[in-house]
């Protein structure tokens, strides 16, 4: 397969996401003084990319200057006994921000669990407290990933306001956030899922596409409309490697803008969390 000429069109969420990064570690180096921002992760079960996934996390947090606490538990382990885990780091004073990494496994309840969460510590966005403040378009933790899309959709200047915004996925950690925050910033959005009947007539309307199906290769290059800005959430694995929900290469010679699959979303994901747990640290003094 020939190499894909994407420069130019290609979002870099790398050295975004490290830009970021470097803005909470000034944040965290000038508050030392009088907190130092901690967060908790709380992983159950031995699912690997889980495990991955919450090392880089952690990996973050040191290099930035912040506390970070890893929580592990069996996959045996009963609701009861995660739900008093939770109430322990809700009680202790040097953790800021809670993460619980998602999805739990079968047999506990993930809901419960993300309603146990101060709602101060919920530096995920996902707590209903936080879901309604999004909602009412009041100042709040937004959730990670969603708040990363709209910074990559700023870092290559385009404004949401008046433009057509699809949204393909609808879930409460990606679809309906980000959703939520387009239109805070005046997009016309249109939310499209497994049950939309004409996807491709859909996605061809819009100026901005964010997509979150979580299926490889769904949105083909050819639906998209030409000068259209294009934010891949999905991390697809397959034989190939990781993939996104866009077929990257079909959709690159038609779009102004668009995010790789690794290298583009994932990376913001963990500096917004960075952020919004340096966020709640700060909260804290005045609480």
């Amino acid at each position: 397969m020939a190499a894909i000429q994407d420069a130019g069109v290609r979002i870099d969420g790398k050295e975004i996401a490290q830009r970021v990064r470097e803005v909470v570690r000034a944040r965290v180096a000038e508050i030392s003084d009088r907190v130092r921002p901690g967060l908790a992760t709380v992983l159950v079960g031995d699912d690997a990319p889980s495990a991955i996934y919450v090392r880089s996390k952690h990996k973050a947090c040191e290099k930035a200057g912040m506390l970070s606490v890893g929580v592990e538990l069996p996959a045996s382990t009963s609701q009861a006994a995660l739900l008093a885990q939770i109430d322990e780091l809700n009680a202790r004073e040097d953790i800021h921000g809670i993460l619980v990494q998602l999805p739990l496994p079968d047999g506990l309840d993930d809901n419960e669990v993300i309603e146990r969460l101060s709602p101060a510590k919920d530096v995920d966005g996902l707590h209903p407290v936080s879901q309604g403040r999004l909602l009412a378009g009041v100042p709040g933790p937004r959730p990670c990933t969603p708040a990363g899309v709209m910074r990559l959709i700023d870092e290559v200047g385009v404004d949401p306001t008046g433009k057509r915004a699809v949204v393909v996925g609808r879930s409460l950690l990606v679809g309906k956030p980000v959703g939520l925050l387009l239109l805070e910033r005046h997009a016309t959005v249109t939310y499209c899922h497994s049950r939309t009947k004409d996807l491709a007539r859909e996605v061809g309307e819009a100026d901005i596409l964010v997509a979150a199906l979580g299926k490889p290769g769904a949105i083909r290059g050819e639906w998209i409309k030409r000068g259209a800005t294009v934010i891949d959430v999905g991390i697809n694995r397959t034989e190939d490697g990781l993939v996104g929900d866009v077929d990257y290469e079909s959709a690159v010679p038609r779009v102004a803008h668009i995010t790789p699959v690794p290298g583009g979303v994932g990376p913001m994901t963990i500096a917004m969390l960075l952020s919004n747990t340096v966020d709640a640290a700060l909260a804290s003094l005045s609480a």
